[in-house]
């Protein structure tokens, strides 16, 4: 599943794309996953300029001069496509035809992508919001007794990491994925809201350097700790894999246990 950093470099790829131009045409293909009737979609944003699109969360919002917002999920396995004319991609959930003849689609061989028009936005703050800093951190954790990793992954609480960059950014923070909460001292709260800024952007900008026009997919292999391919951490620790909270977490010893 794209996470924060991808969603970031593809939503700066759409919006230099699409910014200012006019969708003619909305052709809803798989409408099981659209939160209205597709004819009040067709009314709300067909014949409508593109004002810009921008990740919020783990979503793309596409927003339209009139005020109307169409949400993009690409859930574990949804891609996005350029076309021209005509969409050939088979397995599309919706697509998008725009003045001039280019299009772009949402696809998914699971069809579990999910477009929804004004979509209701989670209500924790963004992982890259000045709202997350070390007090909200404090706040937040004394309130639970979950583990660490759990909480991050939590989209209510902060939203936009996902279960890679939460690894990597516990691996930064010198932090076990299976500390409790409450347990973890301010100094190390401190240390854990500078790691998720810094993970998340500096990964960013790695996906734009080797893949500066990408709008689907994931790019990982540049994970230090969250990555199959790699056997130890770049400070030589092992680096172990197991199962918590059904999914699969890469972490080390070096990683301290609260």
């Amino acid at each position: 599943m794209p996470e924060l950093p991808d969603l970031q470099v593809f939503s700066k790829n759409l919006h230099k794309a699409f910014a200012g131009k006019l969708v003619k045409k909305v052709t809803v293909v798989n409408k099981s996953r659209l939160n209205v009737p597709p004819e009040t979609l067709e009314k709300s944003i067909e014949n409508q300029s593109v004002k810009s699109i921008h990740r919020v969360g783990k979503e793309l919002h596409v927003e339209f001069q009139n005020g109307n917002v169409l949400g993009l999920h690409l859930m574990l396995n949804g891609e996005l496509h350029f076309f021209r004319e005509a969409n050939e991609r088979r397995n599309t959930i919706i697509e998008l035809i725009f003045e001039g003849g280019e299009g772009l689609a949402l696809s998914d061989y699971q069809g579990m992508a999910v477009p929804a028009l004004n979509p209701e936005s989670d209500k924790g703050p963004d992982a890259l919001s000045k709202q997350v800093d070390v007090t909200f951190l404090k706040e937040q954790l004394q309130k639970k007794r979950t583990s660490i990793k759990k909480f991050l992954l939590d989209q209510h609480v902060i939203r936009g990491i996902g279960n890679a960059y939460a690894d990597e950014i516990l691996w930064n923070a010198g932090i076990s994925p299976l500390s409790v909460c409450n347990k973890i001292p301010e100094q190390k709260i401190k240390v854990l809201v500078q790691s998720i800024k810094t993970v998340l952007t500096d990964a960013e900008k790695q996906i734009r350097k080797t893949h500066p026009d990408i709008i689907s997919g994931e790019v990982r292999d540049f994970l230090k700790i969250h990555n199959a391919k790699r056997k130890h951490s770049p400070g030589g620790a092992v680096i172990r894999a197991e199962m918590q909270n059904g999914r699969k977490t890469y972490f080390t010893d070096e990683q301290e246990l609260f």
